[in-house]
Parts: structure tokens; C-alpha cells; sequence
């Protein structure tokens, strides 16, 4: 089936918005994952960039965050920045707000299974707000010398099931699959309709066939599931 290809601006490092947009779009891109920096790019004039250029918002990648931290003032800013990021996706039109746990993070403050409990909380208080916006929340599948949580696609679907919103999927990332899975078209498989977004980068982080990754089977899979890229926003 056709996919919507889009890139995720931070990779650019600094260079304006509009400057991405123009060369993405010449490289006949879809759409852009946006940086969710609301003091970067204000919504309305980054949502007139990209139409100007024939792209579509597709998703936002948050800053770093940390919704599973024990202290609840910590858990408590996180939690703020992922609401008020839904909300600006809703303006900017983006169907798919990214979130994971804190980068660099790769052991709990607390124990394991209480920062787990404290996550899953947070993630299902953010699902019922994208679901009143008529977004989603992807869960991003990081790999364990970035985050202590949800590692694996195992534990991201046990997750979400444990949350139980519609709202709630997963973010599979090619890169960080062949660090922690053993199967990459399988985990696919599994992940199936939870599938939200895909992030497609080689086994050394760069553009496929850079590296090791059998991406002629991982597309195959892909397929097999009925992934064309990110869901749209429900409304506006």
C-alpha cells in the first residue's frame, strides 16, 4: 500500500523551519515529525509553513520529560508538558504526540515496578485527554541504555493494554528494535493495529541499507499490518 514518508525535523539540527520544509518537500516527503518545542515553533505559523510547502504535520517529538520520576513535582511538570503538547498538537493539526520515558534514565530512583505503576498512570491520564482531542499518544519503544522503561515491544503493549484507551499505541523504532528484539518483522506482527508510528533509521542510527537491518522484510511486515503511516486527527 502507498506510505506517507515524512522526516523528523530535529534531525536538522538548527536550520529554520521553513528551510526543512522547502527541502522536504522538494524530495517529495509527506510530512514532518515536529519537534514539540512550543517556545520553537508557535503552532498556527509552523501549521502555515508546512501547508505552504505540501506537508502535513504527522506527529510531535517531546523534550525531555520524566513521567515515571518518584517525586511528584518532577512527574507533575511532565505530566503539564504532555497536556499542554496535546493541546498544541490539536492546533498545529498533528494526529500523533510521541512519549516515552526520560532519555538517559536507565535505572529507577525508586524501584522498578513502582516507576512502571507511576508511568502507566501518567500515560492513561494523557490518553483520555487525546481522546477528548481526537489525537493519540504513541508510545515510544526505547532501548535500554537510553531508558529503563518500556524497552521492549512486549512491554509497550503490556502497557497499553493496562491502560486500555484507543487512544494509547505504540512507536516502534527500527534503530532501537535491532538493539532489543530478535524478530523484527514478528514484533511488528504483534504489534499489528497499536501500531501508530514508525521510525525508520538503520542498525549505526543511519538511512537504511547503511547498516544491517533486513528493511525488505520489516516492510513486508509492515504491510502485512496495514501501516501506511500516522493516524490523521479525528477533528479539524
Amino acid at each position: 500500500m502507498p506510505w506517507q514518508l515524512g522526516a523528523c525535523t530535529w534531525i536538522f539540527g538548527d536550520a529554520p523551519l521553513e528551510e526543512i520544509a522547502r527541502g522536504l518537500s522538494r524530495l517529495g516527503y509527506a510530512g514532518v515529525e515536529l519537534l514539540g518545542d512550543p517556545e520553537k515553533y508557535r503552532p498556527q505559523e509552523a501549521r502555515r509553513i508546512l501547508e505552504d510547502c505540501g506537508l502535513v504535520p504527522f506527529s510531535l517529538t517531546p523534550l525531555d520529560v520524566d513521567l515515571a520520576h518518584p517525586d511528584p513535582q518532577v512527574r507533575g511538570k511532565a505530566l503539564d508538558y504532555y497536556l499542554k503538547l496535546l493541546d498544541y498538537a490539536a492546533e498545529l493539526g498533528a494526529g500523533v504526540v510521541a512519549c516515552h520515558g526520560r532519555v538517559g534514565r536507565v535505572r529507577p530512583v525508586a524501584s522498578q515496578a513502582e516507576e512502571e505503576k507511576l508511568f502507566s498512570e501518567g500515560l492513561a491520564h494523557l490518553a483520555k485527554r487525546a481522546e477528548g482531542l481526537g489525537l493519540v499518544l504513541a508510545l515510544e519503544v526505547l532501548n535500554r541504555y537510553e531508558s529503563h522503561l518500556a524497552n521492549t515491544a512486549v512491554q509497550a503493549l503490556a502497557l497499553v493494554e493496562e491502560v486500555g484507551s484507543p487512544a494509547l499505541g505504540v512507536l516502534l523504532d527500527a534503530y532501537h528494535m535491532n538493539i532489543e528484539e530478535a524478530d523484527l518483522p514478528e514484533v511488528i506482527r504483534r504489534v499489528g493495529c497499536r501500531l501508530f508510528l514508525f521510525h525508520v533509521a538503520d542498525s549505526n542510527r543511519r538511512a537504511p541499507g547503511r547498516g544491517h537491518i533486513p528493511f525488505d522484510r520489516v516492510f513486508s511486515a509492515l504491510d502485512e499490518v496495514g501501516y501506511s503511516g500516522p493516524p490523521r486527527p479525528l477533528r479539524g
